[in-house]
């Protein structure tokens, strides 16, 4: 093994190499499903059949041998390691890429020596890239020591940099790592600039505290704005705060990319308050509404009790109904005992007037900020009529049952809420109550002498429709009995493959979107899944996202719609399987949301930049090709007016 480390270590600094990019657009012309064998092959793929599978890596065809081996990235079986690892040596450049994703989503440790092999043959560029991120990915603390030991050539620094931060998904210990990152973030190349930056901002439990001076001037002066808001990002994880609040500030007066502010807004929240109070209180003003709620947030995480009055009135003054609700809940939360009353009735006034439900909703979750309100959000909860608003009154009530000055005597009380919750038969309902029941912090263990409600509810769910709420339940109840790692149950296979929707498909077909706030439009990824694009096309042929909500929208990460009941919790009678090619989540690409792999059914997401942590465990099926100006300014509640195939 070590003789193999140093091999490798030699011919990394050979290596010419750069991360490779999501899929570019395709040319006109039928998509390759016209041929009945890749049909099987993706057949197999969908029905999770690896041992029909493995026969085809042994097909003369090298296009065959190519697509069986990608088919291991979404099936992910262990027991195909053997079979792909002589396919590193195959004679075609293609062949051997393939097999690298695919050992690499697998992710096993087996497959590390067989990479590091292939790593010191390959010759081919894109090839020795893949296998290299494929070794990160599988990566023991040895391997992954051993890449960040070597000083790489400027061509190959992107290749070293996301090799890095895959291995930074593992758990090992990252201290040589960090090293070399900080490293990275000097060099020419943009792609190891962002896989570094990365690497640095999103690696639980690091402290990126040794790369301090070289963040500092890439949040600032990097031309790339991705690689800027990486590096930002890294800033909110530093134990070492001296310094961070002039670059933040800074930021804030000169940044031109809303993203970039947004994940600079999370640093603040481990300043002390005085020292970017301004900041935080100017950004409310800022001219993209991302950037004031993420201010708003911040606010009502610190802003001291002195505050309360300020905030209630920026309340009243601010336009935008997700901004002005968040305040709200900041000067409740803020607000002196003698006065929440007082603040907490002109939010529910405020509640009474409003006419759009997500505005309700997100009211509700400003009441929860004191516990007298709970009869109030109780009342709306149960009697909403849009589930948006039910399903954030429990929430709402779920987050004052963790208060940490939660008062116990109204335990009981809560203990009825969430029982009656779960009877209510509502899924988001059901699933919500069932986490507060399980949460270890509440200590409602033995709230429940008779658990048969539970039960009840859990056998009148349908599968695979129901799949979330089912495993919410399942949770709880294994956590009632002292079960502690009891099996996820697996996803019937309902959803065969509509070839016959797939094959009238060009393979750069394009879809539009008329939304509230303008049109977009996606290429559909057919070659790459066309599991995900039949499902989608036949949905939106039936109409079913016609006058549909944006329901989630994450600041600087995603937008999500497609949920028949508007709030998340909705899905068809069936489930698809995951579909995972060898691409990455740049901004405007689409994937599939899901509760676990092979559970998506019919919502979907839209970046807003690049979010790698998301490669290779949510399908991509989409990316826009235009109106990305529109994307960055959808919110909750923008309606997907229309959904039409573009002849």
């Amino acid at each position: 093994m070590k003789k193999q480390l140093r091999n490798a270590a030699a011919l990394l600094l050979l290596a010419v190499a750069c991360r490779q990019p999501a899929q570019n657009s395709a040319t006109n012309g039928v998509n390759k499903f016209s041929d009945a064998t890749l049909r099987k092959i993706y057949t197999l793929q969908d029905e999770r059949k690896t041992q029909d599978l493995l026969a085809f890596l042994e097909r003369p065809e090298t296009m065959y041998r190519r697509e069986a081996a990608l088919a291991f990235g979404s099936v992910q079986d262990s027991t195909a390691i053997p079979a792909l690892m002589p396919l590193l040596q195959d004679p075609e450049a293609e062949v051997r890429k393939a097999t690298a994703y695919a050992l690499g989503q697998i992710g096993n440790v087996a497959a590390e020596p067989a990479l590091m092999e292939a790593y010191q043959k390959e010759q081919h560029v894109p090839t020795r890239a893949e296998i290299l991120e494929a070794w990160g990915k599988c990566a023991t603390q040895n391997g992954l020591d051993m890449i960040s030991r070597y000083t790489a050539q400027t061509e190959m620094q992107a290749a070293q940099a996301w090799a890095i931060y895959r291995a930074g998904q593992r758990k090992l210990n990252y201290a040589g790592a960090l090293t070399k990152a900080a490293a990275l973030l000097t060099s020419t190349q943009e792609e190891a600039r962002l896989g570094a930056s990365h690497f640095l901002g999103r690696t639980a439990k690091l402290d990126p505290t040794p790369a301090k001076v070289e963040l500092f001037k890439v949040v600032q002066q990097d031309p790339s704005a991705n690689v800027r808001m990486a590096a930002a990002l890294a800033l909110s994880k530093m134990a070492d705060t001296v310094g961070i609040a002039q670059v933040v500030n800074g930021i804030f007066r000169k940044e031109p990319d809303y993203r970039v502010r947004i994940n600079a807004m999370r640093a603040l929240h481990q300043l002390p308050y005085t020292a970017v109070q301004a900041t935080a209180w100017n950004a409310l003003s800022d001219k993209h509404p991302h950037v004031a709620l993420s201010a708003a947030e911040y606010l009502t995480a610190k802003a001291p009790a002195t505050e309360s009055s300020r905030l209630l009135e920026a309340a009243n003054k601010q336009k935008d109904w997700r901004v002005r609700a968040t305040l709200f809940g900041a000067a409740l939360a803020s607000a002196p005992v003698a006065q929440k009353q007082t603040v907490g009735k002109q939010i529910q006034q405020r509640f009474a007037s409003a006419k759009n439900p997500y505005e309700k909703a997100a009211l509700l979750t400003a009441l929860s900020k004191e516990q007298t309100n709970y009869a109030f959000i109780e009342q709306q909860t149960f009697q909403a009529s849009h589930p948006a608003i039910s399903t954030s009154g429990i929430e709402a009530l779920a987050a004052i049952r963790g208060q940490k000055n939660f008062d116990a005597s109204a335990a009981p009380v809560f203990n009825q809420i969430f029982q009656k919750a779960v009877q209510s038969g509502d899924v988001a309902m059901v699933g919500i109550a069932a986490g507060a029941i399980r949460n270890p912090d509440l200590k409602m263990k033995d709230a429940y002498a008779d658990r048969t409600f539970l039960t009840q509810a859990r056998d009148k769910l349908t599968l695979p429709r129901d799949i979330e709420t089912y495993l919410e339940l399942q949770k709880t109840l294994d956590y009632l009995e002292g079960k502690t790692s009891a099996p996820t149950p697996a996803t019937p296979f309902s959803h065969p493959i509509n070839w016959a929707t797939v094959n009238k498909l060009q393979k750069n077909q394009k879809v539009r979107l008329k939304t509230s706030k303008g049109e977009i439009v996606f290429e559909l990824l057919v070659e790459d899944a066309p599991g995900s694009v039949a499902n989608f096309v036949e949905l939106l042929e039936q109409g079913f996202y016609n006058g549909k909500n944006y329901h989630r929208v994450v600041p600087n990460f995603v937008a999500q719609g497609g949920c028949p009941r508007g709030d998340g919790w909705g899905s068809t009678d069936y489930a698809i399987r995951s579909e995972f090619a060898d691409l990455n989540y740049l901004e405007g690409y689409v994937g599939m949301a899901s509760a676990g792999k092979d559970t998506e059914s019919c919502q979907w997401f839209i970046t807003h930049s690049p979010t790698p942590h998301l490669d290779g465990k949510y399908t991509i099926f989409a990316r826009v090709v235009k109106g990305m100006d529109v994307v960055h300014q959808l919110n909750i509640g923008d309606r997907i007016e229309k959904v039409d195939l573009v002849r």
